[in-house]
């Protein structure tokens, strides 16, 4: 990196920490929900930024488009449905939220069912964060970096030295950065670091069809269509990593629980000012993930067709192509980018980690006698030994063998299927009792557990999680019919919120859903009749929408029976 370069890394980077810290220089850290939730304060455009940079980080760069190297636009279905995902988040599940005034999702499910649904919840939550989400993200991100700057030759190491020696780094800073800053500080270094990734993403394909296209780049696209045409197809064969029939079973339910349910997702949301707010964050970020297919999945279809087979592992595309084509004057802005990306991501993930363990579990079970100031350090201790654990998982991420992104989908089915199934299934049967709920999370997450790492069943994993969903709702809804709570379960507004909706809430999903159908149907090949699911699901999403509208009750406090009265 010459001279131009370093100075536009340090000065971008200087320039998005000094904003944040101002921005927020006057929240004193005395309450948890300060810390844990910017005291409820983001609005939409924060949170649409804070969105959008909390999933679009390195683990979406190298991951996805080290699958559409191999698959061309087949991976493209995982953000098409994130966008109608967030319109689902949008219109049903953050009315719901913020109507009980929600810090983290597992206390949902201590309102609908008894407080051991939620300690389990959390454990869940907790041991993906700490063995699957945080480590990949301080890999992929630290892969990205020593793979740009070619730190194994620049420091006279090997690959893996470097590598860990950028997980460190970035392990360190990251915690830094968080138990320093809080949730606002990084959902504002979100939003500046976002708007930087959108238009540095966008650079990676520009340069890499202007040389394909030799200084053309609608001719360097129409090239790469004509001499591979088979990547331009985004209907997935049974073979690869995402069948078209998964989409009508595991994706569906992968989307809702990322998107919905999410705590590190979510967390963004319940802290908006209101629920007016929140919606217009989470459907600008819905309509501005519609477009991520071109920083997400573009590019590693560049890279095939620049290097081919040259390349002997997948998740090496995106670095070496941005290392091929970005302009030497832009590496450096494009590096503080990344390393942005990398920061904000990892410190969203351990503020959430430090959320949940130390309202749901220091708080809740460990120490119900400390004070606010007392929760808000065991947070930032948290947040340290998190980190370190993390460090020392993340080096081992390199031997997934199905890739990146494959591997960070299948092994999240552990905690995300129950914790989908126990959240959906209480929301619609009001009678489900706290023990069904309590042997769905235990019965689903041992049992896909052991049917993919103990059997390995040979089925999809996507497959396996629709099946392993449909099996523990049937159970849990037997122990309903047997075992039902004698009253139903009302939810109760507690006024922390207001929850007046965005009236442009029902337009703008419409819209959304109707650009991704488009999307989805224009690069396919398939015949009409296929699509036949597609539309009906597309149809019966605004009547959903306007079903959820009409039964909303903002400002009529409701009263609920006694939590006890629900428990079983």
């Amino acid at each position: 990196m010459d001279i131009v370069g370093i100075t536009t890394f340090f000065g971008f980077t200087a320039a998005v920490i000094l904003i944040s810290f101002l921005k927020s220089k006057n929240m004193a850290f005395t309450s948890s929900e300060a810390y844990f939730l910017g005291g409820r304060s983001l609005k939409g455009g924060i949170i649409a930024g804070s969105l959008l940079l909390t999933n679009l980080s390195t683990e979406q760069l190298i991951g996805l488009n080290g699958a559409s190297f191999v698959e061309g636009l087949v991976p493209m279905a995982w953000e098409v449905f994130a966008s109608i995902a967030m319109v689902i988040l949008a219109v049903y599940f953050l009315p719901k939220y913020l109507t009980s005034g929600l810090t983290t999702i597992p206390e949902f499910l201590e309102h609908r069912f008894d407080p051991a649904s939620r300690l389990m919840t959390s454990v869940l939550f907790l041991c993906g964060y700490v063995f699957v989400l945080v480590p990949i993200i301080l890999y992929s991100g630290s892969l990205a970096i020593s793979e740009l700057f070619s730190l194994p030759e620049l420091l006279n190491v090997s690959e893996m030295t470097a590598l860990c020696l950028c997980v460190a780094s970035f392990g360190v800073l990251g915690s830094i950065y968080v138990i320093f800053g809080g949730l606002k500080v990084v959902a504002f270094s979100d939003t500046l670091y976002g708007i930087g990734l959108i238009i540095g993403g966008l650079l990676i394909p520009y340069y890499g069809l202007k040389m394909v296209g030799h200084g053309d780049v609608l001719a360097g696209l129409e090239l790469i269509k004509f001499t591979h045409p088979q990547k331009f197809n985004a209907i997935g064969s049974e073979t690869s990593s995402v069948p078209f029939s998964t989409i009508w079973t595991g994706m569906v339910l992968v989307s809702i629980f990322y998107w919905c349910t999410n705590q590190v997702i979510v967390q963004r949301a319940l802290a908006a000012e209101n629920l007016k707010e929140g919606q217009k964050g989470v459907l600008l970020a819905g309509f501005l993930k519609l477009f991520s297919p071109f920083i997400v999945v573009l590019p590693g279809i560049i890279a095939f067709h620049l290097f081919g087979s040259d390349l002997s592992n997948r998740d090496s595309a995106y670095p070496t192509l941005v290392k091929t084509v970005l302009p030497s004057q832009l590496v450096g802005f494009f590096a503080a980018v990344i390393v942005g990306a990398i920061l904000s991501s990892f410190s969203n993930a351990l503020n959430s980690a430090s959320t949940l363990f130390s309202i749901g579990i220091f708080k809740k079970h460990l120490r119900p006698q400390a004070s606010e100031l007392e929760v808000v350090r065991t947070g930032k201790l948290f947040c340290a030994i998190l980190a370190t654990v993390a460090m020392m998982v993340a080096p081992l991420t390199s031997y997934a063998p199905q890739g990146l992104f494959g591997y960070l989908q299948e092994v999240n089915g552990c905690y995300t299927i129950p914790i989908l199934n126990v959240l959906l299934l209480g929301v619609v049967h009001k009678r489900l009792p706290a023990f069904a709920a309590k042997f769905g999370l235990i019965f689903g997450s041992l049992l896909y557990c052991f049917l993919s790492f103990v059997v390995k069943l040979e089925i999809h994993f996507l497959h396996l999680m629709f099946l392993i969903f449909i099996l523990n709702s049937s159970l849990m809804l037997s122990i309903a019919y047997f075992r039902p709570n004698k009253k139903p379960w009302v939810q109760v507004y507690t006024k922390q919120v207001d929850i007046t909706p965005w009236k442009y809430t029902l337009p703008c999903s419409s819209g959304i859903i109707a650009i991704a159908s488009a999307i989805y149907l224009e690069f396919s090949n398939l015949s009409t009749l296929s699509f036949i699911p597609l539309v009906m699901f597309m149809v019966s999403v605004p009547f959903f929408i306007l079903g959820s509208k009409k039964n909303q009750t903002p400002h009529r406090p409701i009263q609920s029976t006694p939590l006890s009265e629900h428990s079983n």
